[in-house]
């Protein structure tokens, strides 16, 4: 089993998502002995965002592209390699702003790659990441899974939306929520989803 883990939280240990992506990763390998995992920290080592010169790379014959731009497109096939030899993505993403950390968007922007990832057909858009599990490990300082800030939540929607588009259709949301209510409401909510990660069967 080949798993790909990336890790999207800012406050390093203390960062809910980080733990719960951690414990994904080693409930995993104990169920799988000969795991490998790849670890990509968003974070420590993040990626750049899209803009013209790394979006038209691409386009560019080979001779004609800026320093740039080669560095950007080795990046960006080595993400695509790490995705395509995963069977299994754990991504922690943690809720700012109602939606994704920016880190997590740069990322997706990369592999989101018409012909590589997806296609148009006549039948309408298929993805072609295909035959893979994904975990996600949700944190959010609220509670946005029911009640009126329902209709704010644009984080794991948009994560299971994006992912569905490219092929990625079994999602698996470990969620921990309402953490920054108070200390024991964030401690019931990791031990919570501790719980669920320990029953997870691989």
């Amino acid at each position: 089993m080949n798993i790909l883990h990336l890790q999207t939280g800012l406050f390093g240990e203390q960062s809910v998502s980080r733990q719960l992506g951690d414990k994904i990763v080693a409930r995993l390998q104990q169920e799988n002995s000969d795991a490998t995992v790849i670890n990509r920290d968003l974070i420590t080592t993040p990626i750049q965002h899209l803009d013209a010169e790394i979006l038209l790379a691409g386009g560019t014959e080979a001779d004609a592209q800026t320093e740039k731009q080669q560095v950007e497109l080795a990046l960006t096939e080595t993400l695509l390699e790490e995705l395509f030899a995963a069977d299994v993505v754990v991504i922690g993403a943690p809720m700012y702003n109602f939606s994704i950390p920016s880190q997590l968007k740069a990322w997706l922007d990369r592999v989101a790659q018409a012909g590589r990832t997806f296609r148009y057909t006549e039948a309408g858009p298929e993805g072609l990441v295909k035959g893979k599990k994904v975990y996600l490990a949700s944190a959010r300082g609220g509670i946005y899974s029911e009640g009126a800030a329902a209709a704010m939540e644009y984080q794991e929607s948009y994560l299971k939306t994006v992912l569905g588009f490219l092929g990625m259709t079994d999602v698996t949301i470990i969620r921990a929520e309402g953490v920054n209510l108070s200390p024991e409401a964030r401690n019931n909510a990791i031990e919570a989803a501790s719980s669920e990660i320990s029953a997870l069967s691989a």
